[in-house]
Parts: C-alpha cells; sequence; structure tokens
C-alpha cells in the first residue's frame, strides 16, 4: 500500500510548496462539496493532496467548513495519513505566538455541526479516547524539530464553536479549571470524522496569541494574529516538506489502529441498514461494509 499524506491547511496555508505535478483537483462527495478543489502532486515520491480548510481566499467560517464532504474526499483520492494544520490560542506561558504544538487530546465545544458519517440506518461508534495517531504525530514532532521550530509534543486542543473568540471568563476556565492548552475552532469533528474513516490523523496547532487570559497581553488582536500568521505559515510549510522522508511512500497498517477503527464499530444489523446511507459511506467504511 502507498502512503498518501493529505495536508488540511487552516488560516495562513492556502498551497503547499514544491509539488511535482501539482494540479487543483475537483472532487465529488455524498456529503456535499468540500471547501475547495484539492491540490494534488508528489513530493520526494511521495503523493500529497492539500486541502484548504477555509477555501482559497477564505470563505468558509469554521462552524460552515463541510467537514463530512473533505474527509470524505481525502478518502476518495486514497489520503491514508491527514495532518491537520490550523492557528490556535494559547493557554500556557510557555507555548508563546510562533511556537507549534503537536495536539494529542481534544476537548469539543462545538453545537452546531454535523459530527458524524453515521446515524439513522447504519449506527456506529468508534473510539476517540486517543483521538490522534501517535505514529503520525511522532513524525510531525520529529519534522518540526529538523525544521528548527519551537514546538511542544502534546496538549489538549479546546474546539470552541466561534467565530467570536473567547470571553476573559471562558478563556479563563478553559485554562485554569479545564487545563487545557491551546483553542481553535476547526479540529472539531475533523478529528472525529477522520476516525470514522479509518484515516490517522495528526492535529499541529500553530499559536498565534495568548487567546484573553494572558494579563500582560489582553484581549485577542487580529492584527497581531495576521502577522503571526504569516511567519506560521512559512514555518508550516516547512514542517510538511519534511514528512514525505520520515513516512516514507510504502504504507505498513498503522501500529494503532486508525485504520482498523470501524472493525467493531457498526451496531446496525446488515438487514436493518439503510441502503441510501450505505452508498454514501461506500469511500468512508467501504473497507467494512
Amino acid at each position: 500500500m502507498n502512503t498518501v499524506i493529505g495536508v488540511i491547511g487552516g488560516s495562513g496555508i492556502y498551497d503547499i510548496d514544491g509539488l511535482e505535478g501539482a494540479e487543483w483537483t475537483s472532487v465529488s462527495s455524498p456529503w456535499g462539496a468540500p471547501s475547495d478543489q484539492i491540490l494534488t502532486g508528489t513530493l520526494e515520491g511521495v503523493k500529497m493532496a492539500f486541502l484548504p480548510r477555509h477555501g482559497r481566499g477564505h470563505v468558509h467560517a469554521p462552524s460552515t467548513v463541510p467537514y463530512r464532504a473533505n474527509i470524505d474526499a481525502l478518502k476518495r483520492l486514497g489520503v491514508t495519513d491527514v495532518i491537520s494544520v490550523s492557528a490556535c490560542g494559547s493557554f500556557r506561558e510557555d507555548m508563546a505566538p510562533g511556537d507549534f504544538v503537536i495536539v494529542d487530546q481534544f476537548v469539543d465545544r462545538t453545537f452546531a455541526r454535523e459530527k458524524s458519517f453515521f446515524g439513522t440506518g447504519c449506527v456506529a461508534h468508534v473510539s476517540v479516547a486517543h483521538p490522534t495517531c501517535p505514529r503520525l504525530s511522532e513524525a510531525c514532532f520529529t519534522a518540526a524539530s529538523a525544521a528548527g521550530i519551537t514546538v511542544h509534543n502534546g496538549g489538549t486542543y479546546l474546539a470552541m464553536e466561534g467565530p467570536q473568540f473567547s470571553s476573559m471568563a471562558e478563556s479563563k476556565m478553559y485554562r485554569d479549571s479545564w487545563g487545557c492548552d491551546v483553542i481553535g475552532m476547526t479540529n472539531m469533528p475533523e478529528a472525529k470524522l477522520a476516525r470514522e474513516a479509518e484515516l490517522c490523523y495528526a492535529s499541529i496547532a500553530m499559536i498565534t496569541d495568548y487567546d484573553s487570559w494572558h494579563p500582560d497581553h489582553g484581549a485577542v488582536d487580529i492584527n497581531a494574529i495576521i502577522a503571526t500568521l504569516h511567519g506560521n505559515a512559512d514555518k508550516g510549510r516547512a514542517l510538511v516538506a519534511r514528512l514525505p522522508a520520515l513516512l516514507g511512500a510504502d504504507r505498513v497498517p498503522c501500529p494503532h489502529g486508525c485504520d482498523r477503527a470501524l472493525d467493531y464499530a457498526i451496531l446496525t444489523a446488515p438487514d436493518a441498514r439503510d441502503p441510501a446511507l450505505l452508498a454514501k459511506l461506500d469511500a468512508v467504511a467501504g473497507r467494512v461494509l
């Protein structure tokens, strides 16, 4: 089996440098239109697919990103490993603007989004106890370190609905009472959907600000965020450029079982399953259906 790296780029990252045979490709999904066309090509002999989460020109708000269509489209292109890159605020003094955090846990506070491919007619429950892939996360940490990026290995991401930033009371609660490390608006339900699609998933949080808890920084300043975004985008591309050499072109089964997440997840009896829903699940769950 061949490795195909899928990169979902967040705010500030709308393409990948250096792809050979780069081509923007339209992918049709039964879950609707993805955020944009997907940039496909190869980098150091490894196939890659890049999807700008908000669309080129940043046209999708966090709540309206078509998360199911995005994951389904990547799966249809043969993607095996998904790298999420997103701008985040920090709840920790030592996780400063310009630093990266390799996320390993989430607290999902979103409420206005479709969070599953499954439902009435085909019920499934996957485990997200460990929502990111340790193998893929380790590769991202190694790539970030090699690129000279200040990177923190592990952190809890608070996923908020947005699009407004946190109040000071919320920010302090997430930091002090809940023990979260970073805050963003887009990794949920993305990580859950990647698990349902049996894709290895790693999350790279690119710190832009200290949210609103920090006594010396006050409220989030969008102008400061944009300035930091530009620097982070260059770092993010440098990190991604190192992943093909680390992951290799030949892929073996995930040692943590991400690519077998549906083995025992589907509970609906075969004769009770909805044919229309099964047809929509052909890419996501075709291996088990």
